[in-house]
């Protein structure tokens, strides 16, 4: 950069005329000979009219520039500029026109004349700076009057790039001489206090940067390549863009700056960039001049996958629509200045030709462009000669193309806003307008100044369009989005396929019509340029550590969520009854469970009706046979109270099938615990009636006075009184009752009884098991007593299956999950109930049934003849 700024100030001086006394010593010593101002160098317009009042036109009908040698050690040559731009001849060409229009009107600056002095900046800064130093000069020494006053030039259109604009605006401002843009979209440029004579008829880059923001949103394009060129109008569009980007979902993989000094080295690093993302968008802010040799490189590397988004500087560059470019640029979509009518354009730009100006040089480069001859052969050209009978009419080129002007629409309302304003200012009367306070301007003494005056409040109707600028210079935010298209030849057509409002809410500024839109590689569908694919329905995005946001995996939501979106972060998590399905994308209910009659409660349905039908049957064998012997020697009063126990033992575990309700919880628990309490009770009676009948054969032991019929019911009311209490007391301080238990398997809902007092229930089935060990302590001491028949043995062995069974049911009860424990407190209660019935019943039913001549007093006793 030390070296451009050297060549910078060395061009600075050959071209600025030096005036005043305090640059005297440099003209000295720059020129030693010359004792007045002299020009050091010339420069020529390319096209100039005299008039009343002069205004310029800076234009890059050159795209491309030849940089001289920067050694320093001598005045550097002039600057070759090649590739001439039809379509930047063509703006001067309109600048032209509407010039020659406003002095034609008889009504726009009646009596007086514009004049103007048009000049090509090649599209580069240096160049465009010699361009505005030249024009402020004057033509050549005799016209020049800035050696004496001020510049005659009123206002400036120009310059087309936003970095040749800065310098330009730079230059002009010491002179408040006021300058309109007719395409510069830099944003810095609407800083008043940089650029205070600065005004523009097309939208800043601030808006052009919202519409590629939402465009990029519209198309779902999350992931882009950003290129830029090395200017002001690279470099602050590119940081809008990524400031714009915050808080969406789009993410730019990478970002590369066309170096303002192209090499092909550099062309290439870029493209190998290119080529390994991801990304198939690429956002482009760069002019033509930046393009250009960008581009060759970029078509012989044969690159064509890639969906170019380009600014409104490149939309419409005519020198790209050849149909060698459409394989690489075809699809290509921007937003571009909004187009107008200029009903004599394409007129006027007929009679631009060689025979009418043999000796502009500008016109001979336009034939040599169009035609690929010389109008006028010399040793210079190496061109065929033309033949003279070429038409503008039969040359389908950017020159010609005058269907939909846009840019050359800008510098049509750029000329007329000067009109308008000159006018305003000839009109001036004291008292009003922007010289409240001063005289107004005498039409042969009008300074550029004032004229700045009245252009910040022009407003005025042109082709159906309001033109008028803000505070800050800029004009209402309109674009039109614009397609490569391929046309009949097979050349690049630029199609108006959407507008940008900027003037409306947020979201509803795009207006596209994709049909018919044909993409990057001719397709019909919307290019797809994402870091990573769309997580459906059912997962959620997980960002990769390290990358941005829009790299991310996608991961099933948990068990429990869902998501119903695409690209969601999170997953929502369902309400308590509800439970996700199994792709995760919605809520369900929660399934229901409890110990229903399904095959496992219809196998303890079953159960427990046939060990009830047992029970009955043997107390049926029992009443039929009371009379007999065995059913007399074991108490036949207890023996049917043990039986109507153990009936509703096992009939009470019907009460833990089916759907808890208030009163079958409470129910379930508490008649369990006095059946099986009244039935270990009658046992421990029995028990007790058959230690007490064989130690009463003792001499001086009367026991079984204590142990009578009433004795034994007052025993057995006892034992099953002290469990009735403490359930009444359960019931009634914390009493069972239904309840949901989600928290087990969270996909279901288990209904189950709450035990309410766990300090109550373990209580309940304490007093059972102290009153099982007692009878097994008990029996177990009577088990040795004399008799066939003794039914201390058969007591012990069904207390110990009893509380075998019992003992196992406290793990297996605790780690049951809900309908489960349920199953399992039945299934205990069935279990204990059938080793009592059996273990009590069977060896004397079997007697009574099979063996009758055992059913003899004798026989039990022991005391049978042998």
């Amino acid at each position: 950069m030390t070296s451009l700024a050297l060549f910078s100030l060395l061009y600075s001086l050959s071209v600025l005329t030096l005036t005043d006394s305090s640059l005297s010593s440099i003209a000295t010593a720059a020129a030693p000979a010359a004792s007045k101002c002299t020009l050091l160098n010339s420069f020529q317009p390319g096209f100039v009219v005299q008039g009343d009042y002069v205004i310029g036109g800076v234009f890059p009908i050159h795209y491309n520039v030849k940089m001289p040698d920067l050694n320093g050690t001598y005045r550097p040559p002039p600057i070759n500029c090649n590739g001439f731009d039809p379509r930047a001849f063509r703006w001067a060409q309109t600048m032209r026109l509407a010039v020659e229009e406003i002095n034609q009107n008889p009504v726009l600056l009646p009596n007086h004349t514009l004049g103007y002095k048009i000049f090509d900046s090649c599209a580069y800064p240096l160049t465009g700076q010699r361009a505005v130093l030249s024009m402020l000069n004057g033509v050549s020494e005799e016209n020049s009057s800035m050696c004496t006053n001020g510049s005659s030039i009123l206002a400036v259109i120009g310059a087309s790039g936003s970095a040749q604009s800065i310098i330009v605006s730079r230059i002009l401002q010491p002179f408040r001489i006021p300058m309109i843009i007719y395409f510069s979209s830099s944003a810095c440029l609407s800083d008043r206090r940089q650029h205070p004579t600065f005004f523009r008829v097309l939208p800043s880059d601030n808006y052009q940067v919202k519409a590629i923001a939402r465009l990029l949103v519209h198309f779902n394009w999350t992931w882009v390549g950003l290129l830029q060129e090395d200017s002001d109008y690279g470099r602050l569009p590119a940081k809008g863009l990524l400031k714009e980007l915050k808080g969406t979902k789009v993410c730019v993989a990478y970002q590369e700056m066309i170096p303002l000094l192209y090499t092909h080295r550099a062309g290439l690093r870029i493209m190998k960039v290119m080529q390994h993302s991801h990304a198939k968008v690429v956002v482009v802010f760069a002019g033509e001049g930046a393009m250009a040799p960008f581009l060759r490189d970029y078509m012989t590397q044969n690159i064509t996958e890639i969906q170019w988004v380009v600014s409104e500087a490149l939309v419409t560059a005519s020198v790209f629509s050849g149909r060698e470019y459409y394989p690489y640029l075809g699809g290509t979509i921007g937003f571009g200045v909004r187009k107008g009518h200029i009903s004599r354009l394409g007129d006027f730009l007929q009679t631009v030709n060689p025979k009418r100006y043999p000796d502009n040089v500008l016109v001979h480069e336009l034939w040599e462009s169009l035609y690929g001859c010389s109008p006028f052969p010399s040793s210079v050209t190496q061109m065929p000669p033309c033949s003279g009978q070429e038409s503008l009419l039969e040359q389908n080129s950017a020159y010609m193309n005058t269907s939909s002007p846009r840019v050359a629409y800008n510098v049509y309302k750029a000329a007329y806003a000067i009109a308008h304003s000159l006018h305003n200012l000839l009109l001036c009367q004291p008292g009003r307008g922007p010289f409240q306070n001063n005289s107004c301007a005498q039409s042969n003494n009008i300074h550029p100044w004032q004229l700045q005056h009245y252009l910040q409040e022009v407003n005025f109707q042109i082709a159906g369009e309001m033109v008028n600028f803000d505070a800050k210079g800029d004009s209402a935010p309109y674009y039109d989005i614009i397609s490569w298209q391929r046309g009949p030849q097979g050349n690049i057509e630029f199609v108006n396929v959407g507008l940008f409002d900027g003037t409306k809410a947020v979201g509803e500024e795009l207006l596209i019509q994709k049909d018919g839109i044909m993409w990057a590689g001719h397709q019909s569908e919307v290019p797809v340029s994402v870091c990573s694919a769309s997580c459906l329905p059912g997962f959620r995005k997980a960002v990769r550590r390290g990358e941005p946001i829009c790299c991310f995996d996608c991961v099933p939501c948990d068990s429990g969520k869902i998501n119903n979106q695409t690209n969601s972060v999170d997953c929502t998590i369902c309400p308590e009854d509800f439970w996700s399905n199994n792709d995760r994308t919605a809520c369900i209910s929660k399934k229901v469970e409890y110990l229903t009659f399904d095959s496992l409660g219809i196998a303890l349905t079953v159960m427990s009706v046939v060990g009830a039908c047992f029970t009955l049957a043997v107390c049926g064998v029992f009443f039929c046979h009371r009379h007999t012997a065995i059913v007399r020697v074991n108490n036949s009063e207890l023996s049917f109270f043990i039986l109507f126990a153990l009936t509703l033992c096992f009939l009470c575990s019907l009460l833990f099938i089916g759907k808890p309700t208030y009163w079958s919880c409470m129910l379930r628990h508490t008649a369990f615990s006095i059946t099986f309490s009244l039935c270990i009770s009658c046992i421990l009676g029995k028990t007790l009636v058959v230690l007490a009948a064989f130690t009463a054969t003792r001499p001086g032991h009367n026991i079984m006075k204590w142990l009578g019929p009433k004795q034994q019911r007052t025993i057995i009311s006892s034992c099953t009184l002290v469990q009735v209490l403490i359930c009444a007391a359960w019931l009634f301080d914390v009493p069972p009752f239904p309840s949901r238990n989600t928290q087990y398997e969270h996909s279901k809902i288990i209904l189950e009884c709450s035990v309410g007092s766990s300090l109550a229930f373990w209580c309940v089935l304490g007093y059972i098991g102290l009153q099982a060990c007692l009878c097994f302590v008990l029996a177990f001491l009577a088990r040795k007593l004399p008799g066939n028949f003794n039914e201390a043995k058969f007591i012990t062995f069904s207390m110990l299956i009893f509380c075998a069974v019992w003992l196992a049911f406290i793990p297996a009860y605790i780690s049951s999950p809900g309908n489960y424990a349920d199953a399992v407190e039945s299934f205990a209660i069935l279990a204990s109930s059938f080793g009592l019935l059996f273990c009590l019943f069977a060896p004397k039913t079997y007697i009574i049934l099979l063996k009758p001549e055992k059913n003899t007093k004798q026989h039990l006793m022991g005391k049978e003849k042998k």
